[in-house]
């Protein structure tokens, strides 16, 4: 049986660790570097590092503090946000990232994932998807999810896969910072579509979410939030813990 991951994500905003509800209202939380430090002594499986506004601002990824980040942490590092071209991806896996996260700019030029699949592999390649429901379909978002696309969102994710995204993050924004509970229908509509590793995101409000999530969904490889984990609600070892007593197989 395939070992759940627990992952922390750090949302970054002008070098800060910020925390907003469904994707709007960011506050701040703490230093991106002293947090990773603290997850990465706290046996979290990975990291995930956004700059939350680059795609929107138009800019680079802050990659000095991503080589801060990096440099605190010994466990593997996804880091996206501004991710536009090749050149994107070489930048910040020479900042120590591990795997690549790609948004909007998949969505601007999907072949960009397979020019990196081919050059990196396709298990760096990671497809981060904002995904809302509108009108009753699952719909693909841009720019932190403040622009609707148009796309159907498991389309979408079906054909980026196909192009050779060796992950994909699900992200639902009807969830993000609400706590009720991570998206099940929509994360079941993903692992239904695609045989790569699904990483569920967007909604978990306490340890009894991530149980009902890898009960309900056994075949969705890993569990993400922010929140919970930043304010300290949810302490990872006491999280595992429970995964382990609720026979959920997991890295102690």
């Amino acid at each position: 049986m395939i070992t759940k991951r627990i992952i922390p994500c750090l949302d970054v905003k002008d070098g800060r660790v910020v925390k907003g509800v469904n994707f709007q209202g960011v506050s701040d939380v703490a230093s991106p570097v002293e947090l990773a430090a603290h997850y990465s002594d706290s046996g979290a499986d990975e990291l995930v590092f956004y700059d939350i506004t680059a795609s929107v601002e138009g800019r680079k990824l802050f990659t000095d503090i991503l080589r801060q980040v990096a440099s605190q942490i010994f466990i593997p590092l996804t880091v996206g946000g501004g991710i536009h071209s090749i050149e994107d991806f070489d930048r910040v896996l020479k900042c120590g990232a591990d795997k690549v996260s790609v948004n909007t700019g998949a969505i601007e030029d999907p072949d960009l994932i397979a020019r990196a699949a081919k050059r990196y592999g396709d298990q760096c390649v990671v497809l981060s998807a904002d995904v809302k429901r509108v009108d009753g379909e699952f719909r693909v978002f841009a720019k932190g999810g403040r622009v609707d696309t148009g796309m159907e969102a498991i389309g979408w994710i079906r054909r980026c896969v196909g192009l050779g995204a060796g992950e994909v993050v699900v992200n639902s924004i009807d969830t993000d910072g609400v706590r009720g509970g991570f998206d099940i229908e929509m994360l079941a509509a993903v692992l239904d579509a695609v045989n790569v590793p699904v990483i569920a995101s967007g909604g978990a409000g306490g340890i009894g979410d991530f149980i009902r999530l890898f009960r309900e969904l056994p075949d969705v490889d890993a569990g993400l939030a922010a929140s919970i984990f930043h304010f300290g609600e949810v302490e990872i070892p006491v999280l595992k813990q429970k995964m382990k007593e609720n026979h959920i197989n997991v890295r102690l």
